[in-house]
C-alpha cells in the first residue's frame, strides 16, 4: 500500500513507534489527540518516577535524537513527568515534527468499504480513520498508542458506577491530582478519600500526608477493597529499584503513625451527597465521609473506536487472547510478564497493533520498557524483519511482591511474599516527594534492565 503507518498518539510509546519507523525508512504519520506531546503526561507532570533516565529513553529515539545533537540528561537522575516531557520527549517530537499532527482525536477506525462482517479482499484494504472534525485519514497499518489514561476505572466495585458516582462527579477527582500545586486548594483543611490500592494511589496518599503535616484540618483517608495492602506497600529492600521500595515504605509508616487513616474491606456501593454538601461512600453498613474522592482505581481501554476492526479481544482483560494469561494481575506482578511482542499483539485484523497500556486491557501490570520492546517487535514486522520482530528482549526487575494472591490486595500468603523475593517488610529510606510508577495501571512507569533473559520467576 502507498499509504502510511498511523500511530495514534504521541505518548512515550507512539513517539518510540515513530522513532522506529524513522530508522527503517517507513512513511508514517503521528495523530495526537492533545495539544502537544504526551498530554496525558502533562496532567501529571510533577510527579516524580521511580527510576532514573538510563531507563526511560526508547533506543531508536536515542539514536534519531543524538543524531540531531541532543545531549542526554544526567543518567542517573530521577526525573518528573515534566522532565520526561520538556527534556526527551519534546525534543524528539521536533525531530519528527512534520509526521505529527496535534488536536487530531480519532473516534473511529476501519477498513475502506469493508464493515466487521466482509471478508473478501479485506485485508487489501487500507485502514480508514475518522477524526472528530470529520476528516478521514488513510493508514496502512495502525499502531494504537492511544493509552488509557482518559478512561479511569468506575469507583463501583462491581464494575459499574456506584449509584450516585455519576452526579457526584464534581467531588470526584482524577489520578495523581497536584496536591502540592494546581489542585492544593481542594485539600487543604479538607477530608479526602483515595480508593485503590496502586502505585498512583500510594503517590498521591504520600503527598496527601505531607500536606497534612502542614495544614491544620487536612485529614486522608485511604480506601481499598482488600485486607492486606502488601501489594501496594510493595517489597522493601526486596525491589529491584529502591525508590519504588521506598515509596510502599514510606506509605506504610503513614499508615502505622496514623497520620493516614486506611479503610479496608470496603467496596464501594454508592455516593451520596451529605446536608452539609460533602460525600457519603457507602458499602454494605460502613460509611465515609469527605470533601472530595481520589479515583485511583486503575484504568481501562476504549475499544468503541475500533469496533468495525476483527479484534480478538480476552473477555476479562481486554489485551489479545494471547497476551492475557501473561498479564493477568491474578498470576503476575510486573516483574513477572514474559517478553512478548508482535505475535502476541496481532488480532484476525491483520495491520492492526495496540501497543503500551492500551495493548493489556485491564490489566494493571505494564511497564513503560515493555512498551518500547512492542513497538520495536511491530515496527520490525512491518518492515518485513520477522527475525527482528520475533527476537524479543525483555528483562524486567523484581519487585519483591510477585505472589498472584496480591494482585487484588487480598493475600493469603503473608510470609512467602510470592516468587520473586523475599515477603514485603519495613525499611527506612529517603525518597523524594511525590516518586510514583507513572504507568502501573495507565500511567508511566520505567523500569531497570537486568543483564539476565529471564524476565519472570513463575514460568
Amino acid at each position: 500500500m502507498t499509504e502510511p503507518v498511523v500511530v495514534i498518539g504521541a505518548g512515550p510509546v507512539g513517539l518510540a513507534a515513530a522513532a522506529h519507523l524513522a530508522e527503517r525508512g517507513l512513511e508514517f504519520l503521528v495523530l495526537e489527540s492533545g495539544p502537544g506531546v504526551a498530554a496525558a503526561i502533562d496532567e501529571w507532570r510533577h510527579v516524580k518516577l521511580f527510576s532514573p533516565w538510563r531507563y526511560d529513553i526508547d533506543e531508536a529515539a536515542r539514536r534519531l535524537l543524538e543524531d540531531s545533537g541532543w545531549i542526554a540528561p544526567d543518567l542517573d537522575e530521577l526525573p518528573t513527568g515534566g522532565d520526561l516531557i520538556d527534556e526527551y520527549l519534546a525534543p524528539l517530537a521536533k525531530t519528527l515534527a512534520d509526521r505529527i499532527r496535534y488536536g487530531a482525536q480519532v473516534i473511529a477506525v476501519t477498513r475502506v468499504g469493508y464493515d466487521r462482517i466482509r471478508t473478501a479482499g479485506r485485508e487489501s484494504a487500507p485502514f480508514l480513520l475518522r477524526l472528530a472534525d470529520g476528516e478521514e485519514v488513510l493508514a496502512s497499518a495502525v499502531i494504537d498508542a492511544a493509552g488509557t489514561w482518559r478512561r479511569p476505572n468506575v469507583l463501583g466495585a462491581s464494575g459499574i458506577p456506584a449509584r450516585g458516582e455519576d452526579e457526584t462527579a464534581d467531588a470526584i477527582a482524577h489520578a495523581l491530582p497536584d496536591v502540592f500545586g494546581r489542585d492544593r486548594d481542594r485539600f487543604v483543611g479538607r477530608r479526602t478519600a483515595v480508593v485503590g490500592a496502586g502505585h498512583s494511589a500510594a503517590t498521591t496518599l504520600l503527598e496527601l500526608g505531607e500536606l497534612a503535616e502542614h495544614e491544620p484540618g487536612t485529614e486522608v483517608v485511604w480506601v481499598v477493597r482488600g485486607t492486606d495492602q502488601a501489594r501496594t506497600y510493595g517489597g522493601g529492600d526486596g525491589d529491584e529499584l529502591p525508590a519504588r521500595g521506598a515509596l510502599g515504605a514510606r506509605l506504610k509508616a503513614l499508615v502505622q503513625s496514623g497520620r493516614v487513616e486506611l479503610v479496608s474491606s470496603f467496596r464501594t456501593e454508592s455516593l451520596t451527597r451529605t446536608a452539609d454538601g460533602r460525600v457519603e461512600l457507602a458499602a454494605g453498613d460502613q460509611r465515609v465521609v469527605v470533601d472530595t474522592v481520589v479515583n485511583s482505581t486503575g484504568f481501562r481501554p476504549d475499544h468503541d473506536m475500533v469496533g468495525e476492526l476483527r479484534l480478538d479481544l480476552d473477555p476479562i482483560l481486554g489485551s489479545t487472547r494471547a497476551l492475557a494469561p501473561l498479564i493477568d494481575p491474578n498470576q503476575h506482578s510486573c516483574g513477572t510478564v514474559p517478553p512478548h511482542g508482535v505475535d502476541e499483539l496481532a488480532h484476525p485484523e491483520p495491520g492492526y497493533y495496540a501497543v503500551g497500556a492500551k495493548s493489556y486491557g485491564r490489566a494493571p501490570t505494564f511497564l513503560l520498557a515493555t512498551g518500547y520492546e512492542q513497538a520495536r517487535s511491530v515496527v520490525a514486522a512491518l518492515a518485513g524483519d520477522w527475525e527482528a520482530a520475533r527476537d524479543v528482549q525483555l528483562n524486567l526487575p523484581e519487585t519483591g511482591v510477585c505472589s498472584s494472591n496480591l494482585a487484588y490486595g487480598d493475600s493469603t500468603d503473608e510470609a512467602g511474599g510470592g516468587c520473586c523475593g523475599p515477603a514485603p517488610v519495613s525499611i527506612e529510606a529517603p525518597v523524594s516527594r511525590g516518586l510514583a510508577t507513572g504507568i502501573s495501571g495507565g500511567l508511566l512507569t520505567v523500569v531497570e534492565a537486568k543483564p539476565s533473559t529471564q524476565a519472570g520467576c513463575c514460568g
